[in-house]
């Protein structure tokens, strides 16, 4: 379909693949109701607010995020004819500027890319992981014997922080499939932090949320609650250290961040806290030293692959266990015939398939560097059809569920173990962006610091946020537990940057933050998508719940609203969503892209979760 064509077939109000749905359509020309916006580049360094769509349908290339900002600088750099690769990592560190208590380079994240060259899937692990020195009791408070108060004393603290992987993943990515060396790529990011954005209702919600601990570090207290408050919505933000830090790299390499003065700086901000005087938080120092720095590295493995619908569904393996449980629950769904079940059934469905799942993840996946994972077995169609024969289509199973045994061996519906059910405590902050080019090569992204402002620490002088990562491991050493804490280990993520190939090309690329409800999110869009009908806007601005093998369901309250009487016949029980640490009721907040017919892309974020994101194409047929 040449563009010409398309722009007939969406003027005439097909949209592809069946069209949006008037709510879909309503959804994605929201515009601009988020103004988290770029100061213009001007002497008077003047905010203006671009105009920012939840969807967008075009050719050429296209990005999505959470941030308008962020997706408007990956847009620009692929309109100067970067790639896909090139465009995700100018788009990360846009979100290391807009989005600072979510990513940045004191995190971490995984990186999937299919290669339109070599039609084949790659992937880059750039987890944090644990310091060499790291103990079993790290977590455990010696004065008590027990472990330490989450929150906020154990988050906020430098025995949470994980050596970070986020700048080696954009110089490895680089160097491997983008065409810009890393200075370029980091460049409108730094001019972002130099100029400032326009802070919005999210941006201060979300310091005021971190005061108490921010508050208890001094620099971070210092640029983020100047004069004791958060910055107020509509005042300019301005991040000049990050800036400083930005070119630092692009001067020096990544080598400048794991080796070097700042390298020692970043040792001396987790191993003696820059505390505020006075302050109550314990702030706990950590382990990390220049060392550990030193020899970090990403790891290249290869993807999870299920197929489905025909369909081959690429993600991330161990540490991450996004795609082996979102892969294991395609493979429990997949018997089941989703697209003929009517909604309430296919709901059902999809909450028992993830609680299965999830029993699954608890009891064998961790860093396969310590572990021994039985990622095959676990992705297998056998252990699937295994595991969906114990769902009864009527009544939901008592929670928690026990873990199956994906020893090769499968026939019937074999009882297994009984297990507990444990505390969540992934952090919900994190975030993912979509890339692709018009060459066919795409990126799908999920990058995080963990907690809503990471641990708390900021680098004095270089103005990002070091991660609190570690907080992913189990908080009780248990040698039978994949997730225990172990030096140089990974701690086990949930992050599942996912790409849907159709045919062997490009068909869907999404992911979402959002901690242990990541795989859920991720799931519940693609059932939406694939077997529901929907559209992708559609799928993503569906309503969420999120079963991760526990006695009750968690769900935004407009699920409860749309579903509660209906599911209530089988047995589950809806509580509604909610950070405890804040006022949100989300679930997750999904980037995706899907390319169309004629390799056109339609680009879709949040029309509202987390102020609603941003999606752009190069060339744009819709909205104009």
């Amino acid at each position: 379909m040449t563009p010409k064509r398309l722009a007939a077939t969406l003027t005439a109000g097909a949209l592809v693949l069946g069209g949006l749905t008037a709510s879909g359509a309503a959804a994605a020309q929201t515009g601009p109701t988020s103004t988290r916006t770029a100061a213009a580049q001007t002497d008077d360094h003047s905010a203006q607010s671009p105009k920012k769509y939840a969807t967008a349908i075009g050719f050429g290339g296209a990005v999505a995020s959470v941030d308008a900002d962020a997706t408007n600088i990956g847009v620009s750099v692929l309109r100067r004819g970067g790639n896909a690769v090139d465009a995700a990592v100018a788009t990360a560190a846009a979100l290391g500027v807009t989005e600072p208590y979510s990513a940045g380079v004191g995190g971490g994240g995984y990186f999937v890319y299919y290669s339109a060259k070599n039609r084949k899937v790659y992937t880059i692990d750039g987890r944090e992981t644990a310091p060499a020195t790291m103990p079993a009791d790290a977590f455990i408070n010696p004065a008590t014997g027990k472990p330490y108060t989450f929150f906020p004393d154990l988050v906020t603290s430098g025995v949470s922080v994980g050596i970070p992987g986020t700048l080696a993943t954009w110089d490895s990515a680089l160097q491997s499939w983008g065409t810009l060396p890393l200075g370029k790529a980091l460049k409108p990011a730094a001019d972002l932090a130099d100029h400032g954005f326009v802070v919005d209702q999210t941006f201060r919600n979300q310091t005021l949320d971190n005061k108490a601990r921010f508050s208890a570090i001094a620099p971070t207290a210092q640029l983020y609650l100047p004069n004791g408050d958060a910055p107020v919505v509509g005042s300019v933000f301005k991040n000049k250290d990050l800036a400083k830090t930005y070119e630092l790299f692009g001067k020096k390499g990544s080598s400048a961040f794991y080796t070097g003065p700042l390298a020692q700086e970043i040792q001396t901000a987790v191993q003696t806290p820059p505390k505020t005087p006075g302050t109550t938080l314990p702030v706990m120092p950590g382990h990390l030293t220049t060392a550990d720095l030193a020899k970090y590295k990403v790891i290249r493995q290869e993807p999870t692959k299920v197929s489905y619908d025909g369909l081959d569904v690429y993600s991330m393996a161990p540490s991450s266990s996004g795609g082996t449980t979102v892969g294991e629950a395609l493979n429990i769904l997949a018997p089941l015939k989703l697209s003929k079940q009517s909604t309430p059934q296919a709901l059902h469905s999809y909450l028992e398939s993830t609680a299965l799942a999830f029993a699954d993840r608890g009891k064998y996946v961790g860093d396969p560097a310590f572990v021994d994972v039985p990622q095959k077995e676990l992705l297998s169609k056998g252990f699937g059809a295994e595991r969906s024969c114990q769902i009864d289509p009527a009544k939901a199973s008592v929670k928690p569920l026990p873990p199956g045994s994906p020893d090769g061996s499968y026939s019937g519906c074999p009882a297994g173990i009984a297990t507990e059910d444990k505390p969540d405590t992934e952090g919900l902050s994190t975030t993912h962006l979509v890339a692709a080019d018009k060459w066919g090569n795409v990126v799908s992204y999920t990058l995080t610091i963990e907690q809503t402002g990471g641990s708390g620490i900021l680098v004095p002088g270089r103005g990002f946020l070091l991660n609190n990562e570690l907080t992913d491991f189990s908080a009780v050493y248990d040698a039978a537990d994949p997730n225990r804490i172990q030096p140089n280990k990974r701690p086990r993520s949930s992050m599942a940057p996912t790409i849907v190939l159709k045919n062997g090309k490009p068909f869907l690329a999404l992911g979402s933050p959002g901690g242990s409800t990541i795989i859920t999110t991720v799931l519940q869009t693609l059932t939406n998508r694939l077997d529901r009908g929907m559209t992708l806007p559609d799928a993503i601005a569906a309503p969420r719940a999120s079963q991760r093998n526990t006695v009750t369901v968690t769900a935004e309250p407009p699920f409860i609203d749309a579903y509660g009487t209906a599911l209530k016949p089988y047995g589950h029980t809806l509580v509604p969503a909610g950070d405890a640490l804040t006022s949100a009721a989300e679930i997750g907040a999904v980037a995706a892209l899907e390319v169309l017919p004629g390799g056109g892309y339609l680009a879709a974020a949040e029309p509202k979760r987390r102020g609603g994101g941003a999606a752009g194409t190069v060339n744009q047929l819709w909205p104009n």
